[in-house]
């Protein structure tokens, strides 16, 4: 079973970007949806997440994290975990990793 720490380990990027994150102090509810959340809560929690991403200056450095580190669960650089998983679905069929689509705000 893979660890969190070994997943981390394929991050080579550095961690300065986190501390200039707009989610950054922001209740982690936000962006992590709990057990059992569906439907139009959920949608409206995702939207409310993205609208902080948007304005996110390392928003690109945060999905390069989450993508590198196959993070499972939550909202990264404006993306569900559904998302992302199609994003690397999508790189897979192209024979490339996946890589952050840049957001226009790095």
């Amino acid at each position: 079973m893979e660890t969190e720490e070994h997943r981390t380990r394929r991050y080579t990027g550095g961690w300065a970007w986190q501390r200039r994150a707009a989610c950054r102090g922001k209740d982690a509810a936000l962006f992590f949806h709990p057990a059992g959340e569906r439907g139009e809560r959920s949608q409206e929690r995702e939207a409310a997440a993205k609208r902080v991403c948007t304005r996110c200056p390392v928003r690109g450095q945060c999905l390069e994290y989450a993508l590198a580190a196959d993070e499972r669960y939550g909202i990264w650089g404006g993306l569900t975990e559904d998302e992302r998983r199609a994003l690397r679905a999508g790189a897979r069929r192209r024979g490339r990793p996946a890589a952050a689509r840049p957001p226009g705000r790095d």
